[in-house]
């Protein structure tokens, strides 16, 4: 074979080569796009078993007319990397029905303490020596929805707490189900359960015996990072005896005065000031 052949054999295919690619990239683009696969919709389910769980465990925590837990919550937030970083909270709860509660929290992040006597609620924050306060509601439930509203103060157990912890649960559920038994959780044997609404996906621990809850996890549906929120609960004591002054805390009272508000948003950027006239803008 020819040198001059074998080169116009070369070219001839290279030709051809890049025919066809230029076929199927043409082909590609006028050629409509493979259907999505379908998306399966589970229609709501509510099984009996779950819902008696969780009917279970809100009576035995209504019924309490005192009590006292720890709260670990361990929550994700986005990195500049992508994966999530955990940071984590510690509050020692402390509640007395109808009117008043305690909540000292510690953890990654400033420490805060917030107080209702059933008279005066106060939110302290002890490392900067501030305090808000305010007159309180008549009830848990409306002044956990008052320090919501005025002050953005939120605390993830507060469906714990509040007069019928299954009427907030069951407010737009539409799945549950039971999974089975974890000896590990809490160190007793608890029984798991998931529930979901259109907002939020939930697993929860709830113990066999004492039908006390011991972990719950949680996504929210309309996070597209769907990070993930988890409360440990342990050192549960209901119906104990609790002093008039566990409410109340002589520090936070005579702590530097703030208004309950919301924390203000950040203030937007400033533009970007043109150089004086004559200047180049560039350090001299």
């Amino acid at each position: 074979m020819s040198r001059v052949y074998a080169l116009g054999l070369l070219m001839l295919l290279w030709a051809a080569g890049t025919a066809a690619a230029a076929h199927a990239a043409q082909k590609a683009k006028t050629s409509k796009a493979p259907p999505k696969p379908a998306v399966r919709v589970l229609e709501p389910k509510l099984e009996p078993r779950a819902i008696d769980l969780l009917k279970a465990t809100s009576a035995k925590l209504a019924a309490a007319q005192s009590m006292r837990f720890t709260a670990v919550v361990s929550y994700e937030n986005p990195s500049l990397l992508g994966p999530p970083l955990v940071y984590t909270t510690k509050s020692e709860v402390t509640v007395q029905r109808p009117d008043k509660f305690r909540v000292i929290t510690t953890g990654d992040g400033p420490p805060t303490e917030f107080y209702d006597d059933g008279k005066v609620m106060m939110a302290f924050a002890p490392g900067e020596n501030l305090v808000a306060i305010a007159d309180a509601p008549p009830t848990i439930d409306a002044a956990l929805k008052a320090a919501y509203d005025s002050a953005a103060i939120y605390y993830p157990f507060s469906d714990l707490i509040v007069a019928d912890p299954y009427g907030d649960i069951a407010a737009g559920l539409k799945w549950a189900f039971y999974i089975g038994q974890s000896k590990v959780v809490g160190g007793v044997t608890t029984d798991m359960l998931a529930y979901a609404s259109d907002t939020v996906f939930v697993q929860m621990w709830i113990g066999a015996d004492d039908k006390l809850p011991r972990m719950v996890r949680a996504i929210y549906r309309d996070d597209p990072a769907r990070l993930r929120h988890q409360m440990e609960l342990s050192d549960w004591q209901l119906d104990l005896a609790l002093p008039g002054e566990t409410f109340a805390s002589a520090n936070a009272a005579n702590g530097k005065r703030i208004a309950f508000a919301r924390p203000d948003p950040l203030p937007p950027p400033r533009p970007a000031q043109p150089p004086a006239k004559g200047k180049t803008g560039k350090p001299q």
